[in-house]
């Protein structure tokens, strides 16, 4: 068990980590991963660096409107929603369709209340473990901020539900040094207790059992139908996100090769895990050269280490603060910078070895 503030820091740098590390395979069959990469011991992004997408982003931002909202759902959503907005400005590379409907609505006149899409894509559940970490305790507020956060993009229930899982592990995680696959899906009950969460339940029983049969985290996402790699969908994602944390507790470094080597939506995946893992390992518990050679601008590890602490002095003390400042035109040209890089990893995938 570590401290909130540790906690807070390990999962906005094990998002962060775990994204630029899964971003370089996203979309790559594990066959072909294989191919370009027999071991997964570093980021291979640009020179041996990596960068993160908008999984980060979204932490980012989320932890950004709890910083001046403390956790008040009407001032976060209002802090969101405008970030939100501005962050469509800055030109981010790999915006999901219905994140990007939602901020047009947005910049429409729709409040953040009205601006969903009904969509059970990744969205909610790559920027809520950073929720769970700070106000997890409190199950009320939770499943309000994560009401809040969700549907202020996606409507769909099954939105709602993921995120509230990875929220749920990041704050357990954060809290004791092994948690039961049985343990996990009885407090997820009791969250989910009058909701139609059926399907989500019974696939928390399969992880128990799976568990339990001590299966690889790529058996388990191949059980799911997942054997060529997992979707965007966020009961494909979840499921097996919370496998691989389950499986790896106290190992960050095993538990995001493990998420990526299953193929597909590897950034995010990744992110999810390793903001899980994050917020029980801290940042001690991540590997250092990973984090040395995260390569961001302007929101660089240091940058996220101060948002942080800032954030978990908030948690403390109950008092607002602003938001740590990043410039705007150094986000609008590390975005163009990024995209060029993209562009180039594309072209080098029409390239063997196939």
């Amino acid at each position: 068990m570590i401290n909130k503030k540790d906690s807070i820091i390990g999962c906005l740098i094990g998002t962060a980590v775990g994204d630029a590390l899964g971003l370089t395979f996203e979309g790559l069959s594990k066959k072909r991963q294989q191919k370009f990469c027999k071991e997964i011991k570093g980021h291979h992004f640009l020179f041996n660096k990596g960068m993160v997408s908008d999984d980060t982003e979204h932490t980012r931002m989320t932890a950004q409107a709890l910083i001046v909202s403390n956790g008040d759902v009407d001032a976060f959503l209002k802090s969101f929603a405008w970030k939100l907005r501005f962050w469509l400005l800055g030109l981010p590379a790999g915006i999901g369709l219905a994140t990007l409907k939602s901020i047009i609505k947005l910049w429409f006149g729709f409040s953040g209340r009205n601006s969903g899409i009904f969509s059970a894509g990744n969205g909610p559940a790559m920027r809520s473990a950073i929720i769970g970490a700070c106000y997890g305790e409190d199950e009320k507020k939770l499943k309000q901020l994560i009401k809040a956060c969700t549907r202020i993009t996606h409507t769909d229930p099954k939105a709602e539900i993921g995120a509230l899982a990875v929220a749920v592990a990041a704050n357990m995680a954060s809290l004791k040094n092994y948690i039961s696959g049985q343990e996990y899906y009885e407090k997820m009950e009791k969250f989910l207790e009058g909701e139609n969460a059926k399907e989500f339940l019974e696939l928390l029983k399969k992880i128990v059992e799976s568990l339990n049969l001590q299966k690889s985290t790529e058996m388990f996402a191949k059980e799911l139908g997942l054997e060529k790699g997992i979707t965007g969908y966020i009961y494909h994602t979840v499921p097996v996100a919370l496998y691989c944390w389950l499986k790896n507790q106290q190992d960050y470094k095993s538990a995001i090769q493990e998420i990526i080597r299953c193929g597909g939506d590897t950034d995010t995946t990744a992110a999810i895990t390793g903001g899980i893992a994050g917020a029980g390992a801290g940042i001690n518990g991540i590997p250092q050269e990973w984090i040395k050679n995260l390569w961001e601008f302007p929101a660089d590890i240091g940058w996220m280490e101060k948002l942080g602490t800032r954030l978990a002095e908030v948690c403390h003390t109950g008092v607002t603060q602003k938001s740590l400042y990043l410039p705007f035109y150094a986000i609008f040209f590390r975005n163009v910078f990024f995209m060029i890089i993209v562009l180039l990893h594309g072209f080098r995938r029409l390239l063997p070895p196939y």
